[in-house]
């Protein structure tokens, strides 16, 4: 279910992909099929992951043509297989040709992310780690990136510049230390948004940690200064693992005791899912 919140921006979204899609109309759509035929089709997956986005694929028929009818038969989240059929649509073919490429753009994709994301999730069980994603999403459609993330049992990182203080290197290069920029960022922080902290040693872990920042992020450590980092802390602060995180490495990473992994690939770079729109007139 799309949360309330995020609804405008998933019609948002959709609208500027019909208009980018369709523009003044679908010509070969109006030009060859007769304006009265009729016609069904089914999304069928082709390849085992996590099926995503069926909202906001209905989103794309219904802003298309509130008369197409739309059927969910397996819901966000499922784990889903070559030969499932997730949904039905059904209504003017005219109408299905033209939401039928926006449609599965994000389903596919959505469908990729979640599946993704679901494959770090169950190589992290057993820890108490906490999967993340990152910033590094399509511009514009960060709102259905995330979603797809959740759908696929992650968690979001901040949403963006304005909901959490994350103090990088660059930022503590130009303030001159760790604590001049965190001291710099309370000073305006009335609305008391967490802090985190981005570390590469064990000294800069130290200066952080004396802070009492919310939570200090680990840049591209070695497991064995994890480990240590980890010991160090002693449980006091949230420790997040970030930089060079694979499906092959996440187990150990998570294995350090460290609390969240944040993970860029689960959105920049996605394989989409393979679903097709089988159709019939």
């Amino acid at each position: 279910m799309i949360a309330v919140e995020d609804r405008l921006a998933v019609v948002e979204a959709v609208a500027r992909a019909l208009a980018e899609d369709i523009g003044t109309g679908d010509v070969t759509s109006q030009w060859v099929l007769p304006p009265e035929l009729g016609g069904r089709g089914h999304f069928l997956v082709k390849e085992a992951g996590v099926i995503a986005g069926l909202e906001v694929a209905a989103e794309v028929f219904r802003q298309v043509d509130p008369e197409v009818s739309w059927r969910t038969l397996i819901p966000d989240g499922s784990a889903v297989g070559p030969g499932d059929v997730v949904a039905e649509v059904a209504g003017r073919a005219q109408s299905l040709l033209s939401a039928e490429r926006v449609a599965l753009n994000f389903l596919q994709r959505m469908s990729g992310i979640a599946s993704l994301a679901r494959r770090y999730v169950e190589a992290v069980q057993g820890t108490r780690a906490i999967i993340l994603d990152t910033r590094k999403t399509v511009p514009g459609l960060r709102v259905l990136d995330k979603l797809a993330v959740r759908i696929g049992g992650a968690a979001n990182h901040r949403f963006g510049l304005f909901d959490m203080v994350l103090i990088k290197d660059n930022h503590i290069a130009a303030a001159g230390s760790i604590r001049a920029a965190v001291e710099r960022a309370r000073a305006h922080n009335r609305a008391r948004l967490p802090i985190e902290v981005e570390v590469t040693n064990l000294d800069q872990l130290a200066e952080a940690l004396s802070l009492g920042v919310d939570r200090i992020l680990l840049d591209n450590m070695d497991l064995e200064t994890m480990r240590r980092a980890v010991d160090y802390v002693d449980g006091r602060v949230e420790l997040e693992a970030s930089g060079g995180i694979t499906l092959e490495n996440v187990a150990e990473v998570a294995a350090t005791g460290v609390t969240h992994i944040s993970v860029g690939a689960l959105t920049h770079s996605v394989k989409a899912l393979d679903i097709s729109l089988e159709l019939e007139t």
